[in-house]
């Protein structure tokens, strides 16, 4: 059995991204990494500006909050799930990303129950929990809204972790 991680091409994320993972929309992705095994590509993991500058700024300050990137997809082929994948693969790909990133991840508690056991296998700060708020309501993502200001949707407590990649 050979298992390994490698830079992958935006496009290839998409089987995973909108066939396997719930949120089934494409993020920003400025790094995307496949995990291999025997060849097959048997999950994604990929990285992209957060949302927030304010975020970024908190995390690495005034003069490193251009190194902040998100993980915003993890995905692993169902037929793989708890087998310790998901944390190979994201550690290694910790490991190629550029010296001195700030890494930023959000583990869905609210909304799918999550905790993070993943970050906390990888060694990830936990940040603590966010609190819960409305967005403006859209069909699909709630910050996408259709131009009613009244509509609104709750957007669940999520936990944050945080990762700093120096070699």
């Amino acid at each position: 059995m050979t298992l390994w991680v490698e830079t992958i091409p935006t496009w290839a994320t998409k089987p995973f991204i909108l066939g396997i993972h719930y949120a089934r929309r494409m993020p920003n992705i400025q790094y995307a990494y496949g995990l291999f095994l025997d060849g097959q590509n048997i999950g994604i993991v990929t990285y992209g500006q957060p949302a927030s500058p304010s975020l970024c700024k908190g995390i690495a300050g005034d003069k490193w909050k251009n190194h902040v990137v998100e993980l915003n997809r993890l995905v692993i082929d169902p037929e793989f799930n708890g087998q310790n994948y998901a944390s190979y693969l994201v550690s290694h790909s910790l490991k190629l990303l550029p010296n001195g990133t700030y890494v930023v991840s959000y583990a869905d508690w609210g909304g799918w129950g999550h905790v993070g056991y993943v970050y906390q296998a990888t060694n990830w700060y936990y940040s603590g929990l966010t609190k819960e708020r409305t967005d403006k309501y859209s069909e699909g993502h709630s910050r996408h809204y259709l131009k009613d200001e009244k509509r609104r949707v709750n957007r669940t407590a999520k936990h944050r972790y945080i990762y700093i990649y120096i070699r």
